[in-house]
């Protein structure tokens, strides 16, 4: 539960910092050295026109140099050895939140072959091979979650079956006198269900304590690392579904040590 929780931990806030970066999907249009004012306005009229688009800045070849010196300040000394601004001038696009990929896409495409451009950069190409990424760590680690299940589903059922060997005489007697299999196998079951969501509990508990010490040691670089956002804990939902999935483990580990009763 513990492994469980850490890597839903992990991809719930890569998931809402992939959905905070989506909703501000920009692309730029890098311009070529030689190209005219009659392609640049020709590109921004495209872009004005596509629909897709909630506005547009030109960043001038020297503007982007000034960009440079301010963002990379331990890196400004080098662009003193510069003979000519390598910088291109560039169009940056915002995306409209309700634009359509298959449109952004296709107005992208049409960008890169206008006359005068250089190249286009998306946002979204790379926040889609980030998502397809995440998406094999998470089937990875629900892999590891599985077998690791398996594992706490025998630790539970070896833990019932040796407090159902110490009270065989009872269980014996019970079966004598004519009790049902389910008065006989429900104690057991029951045990199991409850040693199953104590033990997420306590693991919930774990992951709780080890998240606020990350935030105490590591909360000012995380927030920067997630781009001014923090970093959240599961939500009550995902904390019930964990509870619940430790509960039928249990239950589960439970029944089997109970099939030997009776």
């Amino acid at each position: 539960m513990i492994v469980l929780g850490a890597l839903l931990l992990l991809t719930w806030n890569a998931e809402q910092l992939l959905v905070k970066w989506s909703s501000a999907a920009e692309f730029s249009v890098y311009l070529r050295d030689d190209a005219t004012s009659e392609q640049r306005g020709t590109i921004e009229s495209l872009i004005d026109r596509s629909g897709v688009t909630a506005g547009r800045e030109y960043v001038s070849k020297g503007e982007a140099l000034t960009r440079f010196r301010r963002e990379f300040a331990e890196l400004a000394s080098l662009t003193g050895s510069f003979e000519d601004n390598p910088f291109p001038a560039s169009v940056e696009v915002r995306v409209r939140t309700d634009a359509a990929d298959t449109r952004a896409e296709e107005l992208v495409q049409r960008l890169a072959a206008s006359p005068g451009v250089a190249d286009v950069r998306y946002d979204r190409d790379w926040l889609a091979r980030i998502a397809s990424g995440l998406e094999t760590i998470r089937a990875a680690g629900l892999a590891l979650a599985a077998l690791m299940a398996i594992a706490a589903a025998v630790t539970v059922a070896t833990v019932v079956r040796l407090g159902l060997y110490a009270r065989r005489e009872e269980l014996e007697i019970m079966e004598l006198v004519g009790a049902p299999l389910t008065f006989i196998r429900g104690p057991f079951v029951a045990e199991g269900l409850f040693q199953g969501g104590l033990g997420a509990i306590l693991a919930l508990a774990l992951l709780g304590a080890g998240y606020w010490v990350v935030l105490l040691w590591w909360g000012p670089a995380l927030s920067a690392l997630l781009d001014g956002g923090a970093v959240e804990f599961l939500p009550p939902r995902l904390l019930a579904y964990l509870v619940a999935g430790g509960m039928a483990v249990g239950s589960a580990g439970g029944f089997s040590a109970s099939r030997h009763a009776g």
